[in-house]
């Protein structure tokens, strides 16, 4: 009852159920009455109210009601309780009023709880130290605060020493340069060095603030202060696991569990520190100085490391900003961690991470950048099915809506192959709700994102026949949700051309409750609809409501149906122009509409860039095929110029030689089958030799005239094709031998003619 009753008091202050006049006369004193209750739990419950409503309560209030009671419960003849309420009340009462006021009033007091005997008042009163220097400002914490915390300092209970070098580390930005060198770093050294030999119980707390410390101490560090405490950094990151690396093996002791717990929560604090002492170090010698720490903590053997080092790896990946690819197994090895509370914590910034490693890797090719990580994808694969057969569906969830940013880090042939479809497998085999409704979502953005216009209708179609036609109700429903996101993500244009008539066709689905969500979703549908583009379209839906109206029998499903059909009559259907009341949805949606012609623009430029290529490609290969050819018939004609000039005897010869190749050319060319005109060519010589003189010329000048044009001829095919142009070497040096027996044939004939024409002339 009393701890109900001092829940309710604050809530009545904070709904302002009453004046606060009205409150400070008839609450506050009852609050000040139990806060001297006998259970400690009820008068620590008091106490919270009463310390939120000093800060709603006005100043006068405050100082007769609770300052000045406040003298006298501080003093020592109070009980335990009380000082110790006094402390904490001080405290807060230290940010109400000026500094004058807190001097003349509050610092006695605080300067004798500070010399309690009681151990536990002096912790108390040590760690409102910080409030009352906030207060009081920088000059009375030098001549005040400082020096009781440099006695507290040397306090022979560890816990007071420990309240002490906390509250000194968060007053560092209020001590000055030499303050800090002469009084704190002193006093900071002493705890380093006691930390280890004689005083362990301030271990853990050290480890927490060293980052703080150290980045709060940077302008007066000496290089070898700078070093120490780097080395002090890296002994606490690896406290605990000497042993377990085969270290002191002449020293094995059993540790204590507490030891084990305290050595836990100095690691873990030491990666919470890491991004801190980045800063520290320099982002630049963190490869030197910081990489094998960092590669440790993140192998830890205790869960509650690698979590903290998760949930650092966004700041840790900001501070390297381009060499964040040095950190790139590490990732790996976090995703692949076999606790899923690590996995939660890194997927957190699970997209920040990646983008920053896309943006700012060593890769700069046209694809993804993360290609240089070759156990990325598999890591993502992987952590997906462990979350997806574990019982956290919380972070199976939270995994699938992070997996969404992919399409800005990886290529969409590698999303389609590795990570789309198994989406689909998710919303139609998953039986957690908000699981497959995240995997949708996610599937409608890689479907967005997805470059391929023939991967697109794929996945269409199989949306359309496995959920919208799918056999279970449960699938149609899942539908339903996913057209949701597609009218979401995807231009109106997109969701008429596709779904809309997929979605009216559930109106006659034998289960209500589809049935139900359809009606539920009409009106979203309708909005896609422009006029008079979608005319048709819009007659459909309205034959469809008629059906529904007429034909529906289940009494839930038609009140829906009613009440639907009055939110479509309001509801005003926009038109292919702009107009005034949708003018930013429907720049919205023109920009969704212009990213979508923009994909298949892009997917059309690389189609024909790939056959640009290819073209290219077969070019090359047939001028490379044409040269070597040139080359090996130019060897060997060099080959048989070579053989033929020693052989010739005299100059006589030569010439005939040379009339004997001009003539096996003509005939060679006349002879070649370009065409099926020339094919009898070979023939007209072999006529009867009795049509004398003149059928021989005229036979020779046939002849001529079609070596002429055939030549001709394989110009124009050579231009056209490139490949006629080889025939001309290799053929006639293959008709060599039957050209000149043929042409020593004919006139061998046309000599013996003559000879008996001159006799017969003679005689």
């Amino acid at each position: 009852m009393q701890l109900t009753a001092a829940v309710s008091f604050l809530t009545v202050l904070q709904e302002e159920s009453v004046s606060i006049h009205t409150y400070s006369h008839s609450f506050l004193h009852i609050i000040l009455q139990n806060l001297e209750h006998r259970d400690a739990g009820v008068s620590n419950a008091w106490l919270e109210t009463l310390l939120a409503v000093i800060e709603a309560l006005p100043k006068e209030t405050v100082r007769h009601e609770i300052l000045n009671p406040l003298v006298s419960k501080a003093q020592l003849a109070q009980t335990l309780q009380s000082r110790l309420v006094s402390c904490k009340i001080m405290g807060k009462v230290a940010n109400k009023f000026e500094a004058h006021i807190i001097k003349r009033e509050v610092l006695p007091l605080v300067k004798s709880l500070c010399q309690d005997v009681e151990y536990e008042v002096r912790t108390c009163m040590c760690r409102q130290l910080e409030h009352i220097a906030r207060g009081i400002g920088t000059e009375l914490t030098k001549t005040v605060v400082l020096p009781e915390l440099v006695e507290l300092a040397r306090d022979e209970g560890s816990s007071v020493r420990l309240a002490a070098f906390e509250t000194l580390v968060n007053l560092l930005d209020m001590f000055d340069a030499d303050d800090r060198s002469q009084t704190v770093l002193p006093l900071v050294k002493s705890f380093c060095e006691k930390s280890f030999k004689a005083d362990e119980s301030i271990l853990v707390s050290l480890s927490f603030h060293l980052g703080k410390l150290c980045n709060g101490l940077y302008g007066i560090f000496t290089p070898e202060q700078h070093l120490r405490f780097l080395e002090f950094y890296k002994k606490l990151s690896t406290l605990g696991l000497q042993q377990e690396n085969g270290h002191n093996d002449n020293q094995l002791q059993l540790q204590t569990l507490e030891q084990e717990k305290k050595y836990i929560s100095v690691r873990k604090n030491c990666a919470y520190n890491f991004p801190a002492m980045m800063v520290f170090v320099d982002p630049k010698n963190f490869h030197l100085e910081l990489y094998s720490i960092f590669f440790c903590l993140c192998h830890d053997p205790e869960v509650p490391v690698r979590y903290t080092m998760a949930i650092s790896f966004f700041e840790v990946a900001k501070l390297l900003n381009s060499d964040v690819h040095t950190i790139h197994k590490e990732l790996v090895t976090l995703l692949q961690d076999e606790s899923l509370e690590v996995l939660d914590a890194l997927v957190g910034h699970l997209p920040e991470i990646l983008e920053l490693m896309a943006n700012r890797g060593e890769n700069n090719g046209s694809e993804s950048k993360l290609l240089s990580i070759p156990d990325l994808i598999p890591a993502l694969t992987t952590a997906e099915q462990r979350a997806a057969t574990s019982l956290k569906w919380r972070t199976h969830e939270k995994l699938l809506q992070k997996y969404a940013c992919l399409p800005h880090i990886i290529s969409s042939d590698q999303i389609y192959y590795r990570f789309l479809h198994r989406m689909l497998t998710i919303i139609l085999t998953n039986n957690v709700l908000p699981v497959q409704k995240a995997a949708a979502r996610t599937l409608c953005i890689y479907l967005r994102y997805n470059r391929k216009q023939e991967q697109r209708h794929e996945v269409i179609q199989k949306l359309i026949e496995q959920l919208g036609q799918g056999k279970s109700y449960w699938n149609r429903l899942r539908f339903l949700d996913t057209c949701e996101f597609i009218m979401e993500l995807f231009s109106k244009s997109f969701f008429c051309k596709y779904f809309f008539l997929p979605v009216l066709e559930l109106t006659h689905d034998p289960v209500a409750n589809v049935r139900m969500k359809l009606c539920y979703l009409l009106p979203k549908v309708k909005s896609t609809l422009k006029i008079p583009t979608d005319k048709h379209l819009l007659q459909q839906l309205e034959l469809c409501i008629r059906k529904l109206l007429c034909q529906e029998k289940d009494k839930d499903v038609l009140t829906i149906v009613k009440r639907t059909v009055l939110e479509l009559d309001r509801m005003e259907i926009s038109v292919d122009a702009f107009q005034k009341r949708f003018y930013e949805n429907d720049l919205l949606d023109q920009e969704k509409e212009r990213q979508e012609h923009l994909l298949l623009e892009m997917e059309q430029l690389e189609k024909e860039k790939q056959q640009t290529e290819g073209r290219s490609t077969n070019i090359n290969d047939k001028m490379f095929e044409k040269k070597r050819r040139d080359s090996k018939a130019s060897s060997v004609l060099a080959k048989s110029i070579n053989l033929s000039v020693p052989g010739s005897s005299s100059g006589t010869s030569a010439g005939k030689e040379e009339k004997k190749s001009k003539l096996v050319r003509s005939q060679s060319f006349s002879t070649q089958a370009l065409h099926p005109k020339y094919s009898n060519i070979d023939k007209c010589p072999n006529k009867s030799s009795a049509t004398g003189y003149t059928s021989s010329v005229s036979g020779m000048g046939k002849s001529c005239m079609l070596s002429f044009s055939d030549d001709s001829f394989r110009t124009h095919s050579t231009g056209s094709s490139g490949n006629a142009a080889f025939l001309s070497s290799s053929s006639s040096r293959n008709l060599f031998n039957s050209a000149d027996q043929k042409n020593s044939g004919n006139k061998e004939s046309q000599s013996r003619r003559m000879s008996i024409k001159n006799r017969k002339s003679n005689s």
